[in-house]
């Protein structure tokens, strides 16, 4: 005598369809919501992490912590030669230096004859610039790439974080965050 077979529950038959109905679900809400691309940086409000870095190229010096404290808020960029954004924000960062703002930068991964041939083409809009050659202060400001500026206030706190190039029609909301900051 053989034992009775036994039947799959109606249910299993379902399941597949079901699965697929999930997956189809989650697809859509991505496509539909997407997530956002830019990561804010967690110490928007907090000081600015210790760092001394050493001068990026000969005419500038290079950048600390305590450049950052005193006096005025300060536009601190992150860049690099190698980044085509950052070419191109160049010039805007010149406006806002002849605007009466204090820039700093910190060049990411670079070499000094690379940002020597990179500022004789489009200016070099920093009071100083630090070379980040493992992008250390760049990870300890939480920035996720280049180019990336912070607003910092006289008391060494960072303000705002701008993520991507300053175009020229930012320059106004950049000297305001500036103005809050001072305030």
């Amino acid at each position: 005598m053989s034992a009775p077979e036994a039947k799959p529950a109606r249910w299993a038959m379902w399941l597949p369809l079901a699965m697929f109905a999930g997956f189809v679900a989650l697809f859509l809400s991505g496509l539909l919501r997407p997530g956002e691309r830019e990561v804010r940086s967690a110490m928007i409000g907090k000081p600015l992490p210790e760092f001394n870095l050493p001068a990026a190229v000969a005419d500038r010096p290079g950048l600390a912590r305590a450049d950052m404290v005193g006096g005025k808020p300060r536009l601190l960029n992150i860049f690099a030669s190698w980044c085509v954004p950052c070419a191109a924000e160049a010039p805007v960062l010149g406006q806002l230096r002849q605007a009466g703002v204090e820039v700093h930068g910190v060049a990411i991964r670079d070499k000094s004859e690379d940002l020597d041939r990179f500022f004789a083409r489009y200016g070099n809009p920093f009071a100083r610039v630090g070379a980040d050659n493992v992008s250390a202060v760049q990870f300890a400001l939480g920035s996720s790439g280049v180019p990336e500026s912070f607003v910092i206030d006289a008391k060494g706190a960072i303000r705002y974080q701008h993520i991507g190039e300053i175009r020229p029609e930012q320059v106004p909301m950049i000297l305001e965050k500036l103005k809050e900051a001072g305030q």
